[in-house]
């Protein structure tokens, strides 16, 4: 099991848009570049990618929660 730590400080969001489905839930299995999540930063918001194939074990973050650099979203593991 590994994680996915965010690169910047800013808000976490799990779909592009409210009335949007989220990316991804737990058991999704991901591909590279395939878009995670959001984090937003002074309005500007960037998308989260996957840099390997992996399966979402466990999403850490909900919508709206603030982010640290180096903090945990996703555990992920082998898919």
């Amino acid at each position: 099991m590994s994680t996915v730590d965010a690169q910047m400080p800013g808000v976490f969001y799990r779909r592009p848009s409210p009335e949007s489905d989220p990316y991804i839930e737990p058991g999704s299995v991901v591909q590279p570049g395939q878009t995670i999540g959001l984090i937003e930063v002074m309005k500007t918001f960037n998308e989260i990618k996957a840099d390997k194939p992996c399966r979402v074990a466990k999403i850490l973050l909900d919508d709206g929660d603030e982010v640290d650099i180096g903090q945990s979203m996703f555990e992920v593991d082998e898919p």
